[in-house]
């Protein structure tokens, strides 16, 4: 499961930054995470918990922001909305997509004290 190792890296994050920016406790972390990132989103919810245990992180909660897969045809020249890297476009079934969005996956806000 690669969400424990995410969620590692995650609280090492918040850690650098509250050595930089001098707070004590993460209250709150809202991550952004894409539709074709290859996350699943209950497995990582879940890793989080346990990663953040003894961290300042412990006891924050956890909000996570879905960006929907978006690609561009390269047959139809259309931009258009993708559940899967690997789907046909919809409107004239090329498979020559090029992703434009829903791969990211970052740290889009934290709630300190």
């Amino acid at each position: 499961m690669h969400e424990m190792s995410i969620c590692e890296g995650i609280v090492q994050v918040i850690e650098a930054q509250a050595a930089l920016q001098n707070y004590q406790r993460v209250k709150t972390v809202w991550l952004e995470i894409g539709a074709l990132s290859g996350v699943e989103i209950e497995a990582l919810k879940f890793c989080f918990d346990a990663v953040c245990h003894d961290t300042i992180a412990a006891g924050s909660s956890l909000h996570i922001c879905e960006v929907p897969g978006s690609a561009w045809c390269m047959q139809c020249a259309r931009a258009l909305t993708v559940t899967a890297r690997y789907d046909p476009c919809p409107n004239c079934g090329s498979y020559q997509l090029q992703v434009t969005g829903g791969d990211e996956m970052r740290i889009k806000e934290l709630e300190v004290a």
